[in-house]
């Protein structure tokens, strides 16, 4: 490896606590990681981690020279990238991770448009509704729904995703209509709990401007938006869901939207990237690609 090489291994060890989690997320042998901590080391003149069979933590030295690592390998990416874009040709592996339904309904079938557009860059897609760390998982952004807690990440703003109250035909005929949010408890709801923290989401409504909750009932509890619509589609019980997610069960009969003046407040779609990688001319061209597609299907 050169020393870049050596840096960015370095980096991705400090960042995930862990050589084989690195090894991993490069795409490396564990043992090329060691022996390149072993090479960095060797030329540095000093330890940089302590390790054991089962830890791996820096060293004092190993914090500062992270700080002056970190630096150096951004200015050359930042060099680098003034003649990529000058050649229209940035390349690399992109790490993308996204909720499912939008990986699988959206991102997907878009793809191919993309690759031929930047036959160099190649793209590691993950669709998972779990919220994974960009920072020790090695992603370069990663797609969220919802409010965002505090963070270092660079966040933007892409889009608001319409909310709407679903449920099926057969459901309807066997439960009725309802018509008003005060319905609710007399109803099957689809019980949603987050992957994260298993928390089930309450029912949401906005009146007069102000959003409104409340509990839940129902005898299926599930932790997936594809098992969510799954179930609704089933008759299973009442559900609340981005309108992107099921407009082809809409147009098809299989669900019927209810309390349509009753919806959730919109759902904000936020694209967060670590500060140290948002000048990555690879970067800048996916998320200046992925805006303009999901401002376009949403």
């Amino acid at each position: 490896m050169d020393r870049i090489d050596l840096l960015r291994v370095f980096i991705r060890v400090m960042e995930t606590g862990n050589f084989s989690r690195a090894a991993g997320s490069l795409n490396l042998p564990r043992s090329s990681v060691s022996t390149a901590i072993q090479q960095l080391e060797a030329r540095l003149g000093t330890r940089l981690f302590s390790r054991t069979t089962r830890l791996v933590s820096p060293t004092t030295d190993g914090k500062v020279f992270y700080e002056r690592a970190l630096q150096l390998v951004a200015d050359i990416e930042d060099a680098e990238s003034l003649f990529q874009q000058k050649h229209g040709s940035p390349r690399g592996i992109l790490r993308v991770e996204m909720p499912g339904r939008i990986g699988r309904l959206i991102v997907a079938p878009a793809l191919p448009a993309f690759l031929a557009t930047y036959p160099e860059i190649d793209i590691q897609l993950g669709v998972t509704d779990r919220s994974v760390n960009l920072t020790e998982d090695g992603v370069d952004c990663a797609l969220r729904v919802g409010m965002l807690a505090d963070s270092s990440l660079i966040s933007r703003h892409i889009a608001d995703l319409q909310v709407v109250n679903v449920a099926s035909p057969l459901y309807l005929k066997t439960y009725g209509v309802p018509h008003t949010p005060q319905d609710i408890p007399d109803h099957q709801v689809i019980r949603y709990a987050s992957p994260a923290t298993g928390r089930i989401e309450e029912w949401e409504w906005v009146h007069r401007g102000e959003s409104k909750t409340c509990p839940v009932q129902g005898r299926v509890t599930v932790n997936s938006a594809e098992a969510l619509i799954a179930c609704c589609v089933a008759g299973s019980g009442l559900i609340q869901i981005p309108a992107y997610d099921v407009a082809a069960h809409l147009a098809n009969g299989e669900l019927v939207e209810v309390m349509t003046d009753w919806r959730p407040p919109p759902l904000p779609l936020t694209l967060l990237y670590p500060e140290r990688r948002h000048r990555s001319s690879r970067l800048r061209v996916f998320v200046d690609w992925i805006t303009k597609l999901i401002k376009k299907q949403i």
